[in-house]
């Protein structure tokens, strides 16, 4: 009989999620390498290179890889032989204090992201918690956790499906991903469930991202049985899409597949998909009774050495001096350098803003977005001597019901997030003669470096969803749309795609 003290437990939760948070996996860094090596389009590897170098600042500095440092989900499988040497917590209870103490660490503080009332108020909960815990009891006398910090960027594209027992995964798969868009930040990996019910399908898809990159191991040696077959094709057909790092096109989309099944009702093939992000965070371990979790980190020189270079193509601006005319000459695809100030604002801030527009009051604080850049953020708290904590971008998308506001009532001049934007917003940003910016997703701790000033000038009670002004020095941008409607994430995969189909011709 093994005994397990609590606070061991809990400790490790916590010092698992601090660790997670400034470590990539080491196998995903190497995938990313390698698909950084071989990588033809320009902007696609240039993203890459900022994921990079990013994971290796994070690293060093123990900061987080991203701002958003996700959703706790946390596999806890039980010995059946385990004790606890005390009662007075469940494990959920534990997990969830594990989850405060990281969230909360004042050397490395983590943004809280939970809300409580999801239907209602949405009140954020301030420490992160509570988790998802999954439990299980397994023979034998140790505990098994896997744990992970999830962002909703990417939980946002999980897709269900009940197909019929005859239909193809493969041909869902091809045609929902396309749909997904580019909030999910590729490159990454897909995680398939499939049988059981509906939610055991989840469960499954979420287990298997806990799972180490071995795709290229898998080629080598070949499929073994029907889910390592489906896992090959998958990956081969996912990647021949074009949609790329950052949706931007290029050779690689994902580093990955992972599928996991269950026995299912003959009637039925429930399937569920689940992205991981560029900012793929998770850890494994055990307690045998003998003390915490020992997590050993990478060694630094494990990372690539990647440097980020500045193209023929690169605009440096000022934008408290820009004009409306000059972003015009702008086109899609364009690398930009921001410097001067500008505002942030993500769902919360849009909607309180529609608000005051509503009843016709100005804004608090003299609070002006008429000739200004608003750039969807929600930073982590600053440490130390920082400006600001990790800032890279959420996904865009969101704010697509506003982006006519923000433009003819707001007189904004352009917007920086991340992914791509629905037809309605790129048509009112052609519309009004603005663009729209996208920064890397996957590279919030080098994006915060740009920032060299940073306060709050609304809408503090929101936390990290209140208006920042930020002053950035060459904050590196895409124009993902410019002012005539050009959209990169349009044109980048269907370029790519045939760029793929057509080196595949070659090649065969």
């Amino acid at each position: 009989m093994t005994v397990i003290k609590q606070q061991d437990f809990i400790e490790s939760i916590a010092d698992a999620l601090q660790f997670i948070s400034y470590y990539h996996p080491l196998d995903y860094i190497q995938a990313v390498e390698a698909a950084y090596k071989k990588e033809i389009n320009p902007a696609a590897k240039d993203a890459m290179a900022q994921i990079l170098i990013n994971s290796r600042m994070s690293a060093e500095g123990h900061r987080p890889i991203c701002q958003d440092t996700g959703i706790v989900t946390c596999f806890v499988k039980i010995g059946m032989q385990v004790q606890w040497d005390k009662h007075d917590l469940t494990v959920q209870q534990m997990v969830d204090e594990g989850t405060r103490r990281a969230y909360l660490n004042p050397d490395n503080p983590l943004r809280a992201s939970i809300v409580a009332d999801p239907a209602g108020a949405r009140k954020n909960t301030k420490d992160n918690a509570p988790a998802v815990v999954h439990i299980d009891m397994v023979a034998g006398d140790k505990i098994e956790v896997m744990i992970a910090a999830k962002g909703g960027g990417s939980e946002n594209k999980s897709k269900m499906v009940m197909l019929n027992p005859s239909d193809s995964i493969v041909d869902w798969v091809l045609k929902t991903l396309p749909t997904m868009g580019a909030g999910w930040c590729p490159p990454g990996m897909l995680g398939i469930g499939i049988g059981g019910t509906a939610e055991k399908a989840a469960v499954l898809a979420k287990e298997s991202l806990m799972e180490s990159v071995d795709i290229q191991e898998l080629l080598e040696r070949g499929a073994q049985n029907a889910e390592e077959e489906l896992r090959l094709e998958l990956y081969k057909k996912v990647n021949d899409l074009g949609i790329g790092a950052q949706g931007l096109g290029g050779l690689t989309t994902v580093v990955d597949i992972k599928v996991k099944t269950a026995p299912t009702h003959a009637a039925s093939k429930p399937v569920v998909m689940i992205p991981n992000c560029a900012a793929t965070r998770h850890a494994h371990f055990y307690l045998d009774g003998s003390g915490p979790a020992d997590l050993t980190p990478p060694k630094l020189e494990d990372w690539p050495e990647v440097t980020w270079e500045i193209g023929d193509n690169v605009r440096r601006v000022n934008v408290d001096q820009i004009t409306k005319e000059e972003t015009q000459s702008w086109k899609a695809g364009d690398t930009v350098l921001l410097s001067g100030k500008i505002l942030t604002g993500r769902d919360a801030a849009h909607k309180r803003i529609q608000e005051y527009l509503a009843r016709g009051e100005a804004l608090p604080n003299g609070v002006d977005f008429n000739g200004r850049f608003i750039y969807y953020v929600g930073p982590v708290d600053a440490v130390g001597n920082e400006v600001v904590g990790p800032a890279g971008p959420t996904t865009a998308t969101r704010m697509d019901k506003f982006t006519d506001m923000m433009l003819a009532e707001a007189g904004l001049m352009g917007m920086i997030g991340k992914a791509e934007r629905g037809p309605a917003a790129v048509e009112s940003i052609k519309k009004h003669k603005a663009v729209y910016l996208m920064a890397v997703g996957g590279a919030a701790y080098l994006v915060a470096k740009a920032i060299k000033k940073s306060k709050v000038v609304a809408f503090d009670d929101l936390g990290m969803e209140a208006i920042y002004e930020f002053e950035v020095e060459d904050m590196p941008v895409t124009v993902a749309v410019d002012s005539d409607g050009n959209n990169v994430h349009e044109t980048g995969p269907a370029i790519w795609s045939a760029k793929i189909a057509e080196l595949d011709e070659k090649l065969n």
